[in-house]
């Protein structure tokens, strides 16, 4: 295989610096894969393209168009994966390894887009949280919303998930409305690169949303300001001298980290050999140890295990550990591939010599050949190794150093507190896992470990076979920790974008705020439209389009019918005397579910119609009680719109209100429907006036 220059993407064009550059070599078989010049960076012409170019073409575009673009960019990556596949055997990677980090990736940027869609408004304002009213009369209100920041966001990715580590922090970044520079770890950047490739030949983004580099950064950061992010994985040390660079400093850059991560997989006292928690717990080790070659930044390092149980552990992982095959991952047969590099392989043999000053082998051979005949001389191969902690009490270096690779430790503990003590002394982790089938055990443990943890699985007989895994962050989840593991957090779900964007409070009258937020507001100015508003096809309804409808009188016989109807015979409903002994009510009231039905009837237009259905109320709230004599009636407003254009609907949200014969509000809730875009034909074959 001849060794490919690597080309970075800037500007709109595909760039390479002139020189021979570094040769990026197969982890197997020392091949050359490819090669990187790191000189002549243009770094002002990257983010110049990216602020005026990438920035306002993303910003154009609503939530849901930008979900859609993903969606799309998602789906032909798939059809594109086996040519992924077959790059990733250079880092080192199995198929199964390379299938969490190529179509789980993929996965995760399609999450995105379906959540995008889903859960987001067809707008370019993403509302936080309810009006704040900062006035008796209500002309006076507030409203948090975010917007994207009109910088760059600077992703700085890990060699040992090239796609995975793209498309976990493009997809959220994209969705909130941010440009891209992606720089992927040199080591395995030739797989990120065919990536971007193929990405930017689609042609689905628009212009200038990601951009590459391949190799150094150069000066990028120190043109960076308050609108930029940068998102890093990586080692401590080098998050800590980026987020000190006095640029990030100075201009207070966003600057989200992952980093080092001692994790955890904890054994309840209950989980006896024998029991499914036992198995489930050496299961997981030794998946964690050896997938990635146990390159993975949430990997099992402490497997922290009672006292009593230490030595059958021990056993039992060791046994498993001697069915693995380590190997070139193309060859049948082989269940882990080699470190990514020579360079990693030293790092982590000397991290395993840091280890055996306070540990003892119990499993593995350090000096093991692998592979083809000789081949342990070119590929970074090692084959998994368990320690045991010779003085758990005493140990220090198993909560300072992480090998990171296929090297794991066990730690005795005597109970529960000191337990919880061996997982803290990691100071912040991303993710620990607890293997007990008694609640009270598994209480005790996360109350304890959450303060220091990003993510926390429990795992029983119950769960088991359902269960995602330790090892594995998932798209609607927060992946990252406190402290060693960098303090910050990525994906969490919608959660994601607001790491790209501002939250800003906006005050004004209601009527302002509206017409920003994209939300109507009790206060606005609404509107009677020419017909009842559920006549009108989605694009024909306005923010403020409202209904009020006639009185309707509650009666004793409308009380007992539904009663009789619902079977709901709470006493404050069917007798005067006990209802009266009630503070709340003093007297006979009608169901609250009586009047949100006796509402509909008012308001709801019957004929065939653009409202397609009604999907639910949110945010229901009853008031005040209704008694027999009282007159209501109920008004609704078009609150909010969101068009669904693959599905040929909007879903409108509507303010609605229930007042009494004083106009009192004695019920406040949202509707929700669904409503078509399309313009509906009368029985004569023609449409509604107000169609389109």
């Amino acid at each position: 295989m001849s060794a490919r220059p690597l080309e970075s993407y800037i500007a709109g064009r595909w760039w390479r610096a002139p020189g021979e550059g570094v040769v990026l070599r197969d982890a197997s078989t020392f091949e050359g894969v490819a090669t990187v010049v790191s000189e002549g960076l243009d770094t002002q012409a990257l983010l110049r393209y990216a602020r005026h170019v990438g920035g306002p073409a993303l910003r154009r575009l609503t939530f849901t168009e930008r979900a859609a673009a993903l969606r799309s960019v998602g789906k032909r990556l798939l059809e594109l994966k086996e040519a992924f596949y077959a790059q990733s055997w250079a880092t080192g990677a199995t198929r199964a390894d390379a299938w969490v980090d190529i179509e789980g990736g993929i996965g995760t940027l399609l999450t995105y887009a379906s959540r995008g869609g889903r859960d987001l408004p067809n707008a370019r304002v993403l509302l936080d949280g309810e009006v704040e009213r900062l006035s008796k009369q209500g002309t006076f209100v507030a409203q948090h919303v975010h917007l994207p920041f009109e910088g760059a966001a600077i992703h700085i990715n890990a060699f040992n998930f090239p796609v995975w580590g793209l498309l976990e922090k493009l997809a959220p970044a994209i969705l909130a409305g941010m440009p891209v520079i992606v720089k992927p770890a040199t080591a395995t950047s030739y797989l990120t690169e065919a990536v971007v490739r193929q990405i930017i030949a689609l042609d689905i983004l628009p212009a200038g949303a990601l951009q590459l580099v391949v190799g150094s950064v150069g000066d990028l950061f120190s043109h960076l300001t308050c609108q930029d992010v940068v998102s890093f994985t990586g080692s401590a040390a080098t998050a800590m001298r980026l987020r000190t660079h006095p640029r990030v400093v100075s201009e207070s850059v966003r600057f989200l980290a992952e980093t080092d991560s001692l994790n955890c997989a904890l054994l309840g006292p209950d989980a006896q050999p024998g029991t499914p928690e036992f198995e489930l717990l050496v299961r997981e080790v030794v998946r964690e140890m050896t997938a990635k070659a146990g390159q993975k930044c949430t990997a099992i390092r402490k497997v922290i295990v009672p006292e009593a149980l230490a030595e059958p552990i021990a056993a039992a992982i060791a046994a498993r550990l001697a069915t693995i095959t380590v190997g070139d991952p193309r060859d049948a047969g082989v269940r882990m591939g080699p470190l990514a590099t020579l360079a990693q392989r030293t790092d982590v043999l000397a991290a395993l010599q840091a280890l055996r000053a306070e540990a003892e082998v119990v499993a593995g051979d350090v000096e093991a050949e692998h592979g083809a005949t000789g081949q342990r001389a070119l590929g970074a191969f090692m084959s998994p190794v368990l320690l045991r902690s010779v003085d758990a009490a005493r140990a220090q270096v198993v909560h300072t150093v992480e090998a990171f690779g296929p090297v794991a430790t066990l730690l005795p503990y005597r109970d529960l507190s000191e337990a919880v003590t061996w997982a803290r002394r990691g100071e912040g982790s991303l993710v620990s896992s607890v293997f007990t089938a008694d609640d009270a055990v598994a209480e005790e443990l996360v109350l304890g470990l959450a303060p220091y943890h990003g993510r926390l699985l429990v795992v029983n007989r119950h769960c088991a076979a359902e269960s995602t895994g330790h090892g594995s962050p998932l798209a609607t989840l927060v992946h990252g920790g406190p402290g060693r593991a960098g303090g910050s957090e990525e994906m969490g779900g919608m959660r994601g974008l607001l790491h790209y964007m501002q939250r800003t409070a906006i005050q004004g009258s209601p009527e302002t705020l509206s017409r920003i937020g994209g939300r109507f507001i009790r206060g606005a100015t609404t509107r009677s439209p020419r017909a009842h508003p559920f006549r009108l096809p989605f694009f024909e309804l306005a923010l403020g389009d409202s209904f009020e409808s006639a009185e309707r009188e509650i009666t004793v016989a409308d009380i007992e019918a539904f009663a009789a109807l619902s079977g709901d015979r709470f006493y404050a409903h069917m007798s005067e005397t006990e209802a009266a002994r009630n503070p709340l009510f003093g007297g006979r009231v009608a169901h609250g579910y009586f009047l949100i039905s006796a509402a509909a009837g008012l308001f709801v237009d019957p004929d065939y119609g653009p409202v397609l259905g009604n999907y639910g109320l949110e945010a229901l709230r009853f008031v005040k009680p209704v008694k027999p004599g009282d007159r209501i009636r109920v008004r609704i407003a078009c609150k909010q719109k969101s068009l669904r254009p693959e599905k040929g609907w909007g879903e409108v949200r509507w303010d609605t209100e229930i007042s009494n014969q004083d106009g009192e509000t004695v019920a406040a809730y949202e509707v929700l429907t669904m409503v078509s875009i399309h313009s509906i034909p009368d029985q004569a074959g023609g449409t509604d006036s107000l169609g389109g």
